[in-house]
């Protein structure tokens, strides 16, 4: 799907990522409406969207396509709010949200399966707001899309603008699947950094200087606290499974180190490095 008017709500660092690729590929008109008008400001200076329109709603009824680029639970909110005129419309649209399942389900009890899709760009972008937009990251970027149960025409369209506007590379799961997945290659290692950087930070020895392999394993850890709070409330059941695998390792290191076994100390570091080396060039 090539939009004439494609709509963006939310232009921040992802929302902005996508504006500026959708204005380099020749969409006609861009519709942005943010929160923060500092972002929405930003974005028309830079000639990345046409307009900023003043509500919600001035977006619905001229988009051919709405992308739903907030955090979680505001996004819900607003699927929730734009599900009549989606409907009624049948706009397309899909979101950003890094866990599928709850938008998914929520998307199938207000009966958008012909107009929606789910997504999740997979980008590691640096600070927040429309200054930390990163056009170029969007490149071939690795895109789930999860269409709704019965939603493949909207799942299709939905992926086909990832590939055709953005230059993506969309792939399509179930949500359940996606969160699955996700649970392990997302959530849990953001919140082993987190964790990692608590300890440093309570338990740490004072005034010391950290050297770049703490200042790398906590990288991670995320800036935006609320809106990975709710992340990993949404995600929390394949987080713990995930959580429960990382204590029975550590587990098994503090009995080595107890036990003082050099030979059980080698193996459970061998596991790392044999699976981390087959990622190496």
């Amino acid at each position: 799907m090539h939009p004439h008017t494609l709509g963006i709500i939310g232009l921040g660092a992802v929302g902005g990522s996508i504006a500026c690729r959708a204005a380099r590929a020749g969409v006609a008109r861009i519709v942005g409406w943010a929160h923060s008008t500092k972002d929405g400001a930003a974005a028309a200076r830079a000639g990345v969207v046409s307009e900023i329109a003043h509500d919600l709603q001035g977006v619905a009824r001229v988009a051919d396509l709405i992308v739903l680029a907030t955090p979680p639970t505001a996004t819900l909110g607003l699927l929730q709010e734009l599900a009549q005129p989606l409907r009624c419309r049948k706009v397309y649209c899909t979101d950003v949200m890094r866990v599928k399942a709850p938008i998914v389900r929520l998307a199938d009890r207000l009966d958008l399966q012909s107009c929606f899709a789910g997504s999740h760009p997979l980008l590691d972008l640096s600070g927040s707001g429309f200054g930390a937009a990163a056009p170029d990251a969007l490149e071939s970027a690795l895109v789930y899309v999860t269409p709704l149960p019965g939603g493949d025409e909207a799942g299709a369209e939905v992926a086909d603008f990832w590939h055709r506007v953005i230059g993506a590379a969309p792939v399509t799961l179930s949500a359940e699947r996606h969160d699955e997945l996700l649970a392990w290659t997302g959530q849990l290692p953001r919140a082993v950094a987190s964790a990692l950087a608590r300890v440093l930070a309570e338990w740490g020895p004072d005034g010391v200087t950290y050297g770049r392999g703490a200042l790398e394993q906590t990288r991670l850890a995320p800036e935006n606290r609320a809106a990975w709070a709710d992340l990993f409330l949404m995600a929390r059941e394949g987080l713990l499974e995930a959580l429960d695998a990382m204590e029975q390792s550590l587990d098994e290191l503090r009995v080595a180190l107890s036990d003082g076994d050099r030979a059980a100390l080698v193996r459970w570091l061998e596991k790392g490095a044999g699976w981390r080396g087959r990622f190496e060039p």
